[in-house]
C-alpha cells in the first residue's frame, strides 16, 4: 500500500526534474463555459476534463453540482493542499496525512438593489489544515509560511488583479434573428 511519505518522494523526484528542465515561459490556461439548454447549469471544460455547476432549486436549479462560490472555496483548497504537498516534498518534511478545510460567505443579497454594503464576492475566506507528522512544530510553522508564500489562488485572492472581458455577438444556434 502506498502511504502519503511515499508520494512524497516521488514529488521531489518530480520537482526536481521539473526545475532542471528548460522553462518555455509561461503556460496558458483556458476554462470554456457553456450554459445549458432547458436545465441552466454550466458545463465546465478544462482540458479533456468536465465540471458541471448548478445552483440550487430555490434559485432555478437542480442541484446538479457546486455553485461558483462553492467551486472558489474547492479551489482555494485544492491549491493549498497542493502546495502543501509540494513544499513538504522540497523541504523533506514528512506527512502522514493531509486534509485542508475551506470556510467562506457568500451573501446573494448582494445581487439585489440597496444592498450595496453587501460584498458581491465570495468572502472571509478561512482554511484549517489537518495535518498528521512526525516533523517538529519549527518546521509546520516553515512549511506553512512557505505555503502561504506561494500558493497562486492564495494569493490571487489575496492580492486581486485586473481582470478584462468583451462581448462578441453571434448568431443564434436556433437559427433565429439576432436583435
Amino acid at each position: 500500500m502506498s502511504t502519503l511519505r511515499e508520494y512524497l518522494a516521488h514529488k521531489r523526484a518530480a520537482l526536481l526534474a521539473r526545475r532542471e528542465a528548460p522553462s518555455n515561459g509561461p503556460v496558458p490556461l483556458h476554462a470554456h463555459v457553456t450554459a445549458e439548454g432547458r436545465s441552466g447549469i454550466r458545463r465546465i471544460r478544462i482540458r479533456d476534463f468536465q465540471i458541471i455547476s448548478d445552483s440550487g432549486p430555490d434559485f432555478a436549479g437542480y442541484d446538479l453540482g457546486p455553485g461558483s462560490p462553492e467551486l472558489q472555496a474547492g479551489v482555494l483548497g485544492s491549491c493549498v493542499t497542493h502546495i502543501f504537498l509540494i513544499k513538504a516534498a522540497e523541504l523533506e518534511v514528512p506527512i502522514d496525512s493531509l486534509e485542508v478545510d475551506v470556510r467562506a460567505e457568500y451573501d446573494p443579497r448582494a445581487q439585489l438593489p440597496g444592498d450595496q454594503g453587501v460584498p458581491v464576492h465570495p468572502h472571509n475566506f478561512a482554511y484549517e489544515v489537518q495535518i498528521a507528522s512526525p516533523a517538529s512544530d519549527e518546521d509546520l510553522a516553515r512549511l506553512h509560511a512557505e505555503v502561504e508564500r506561494v500558493c497562486p489562488i492564495l494569493n490571487l485572492i489575496r492580492n486581486p488583479q485586473e481582470i478584462s472581458g468583451s462581448i462578441v455577438r453571434v448568431a443564434d444556434p436556433a437559427g433565429l434573428p439576432v436583435a
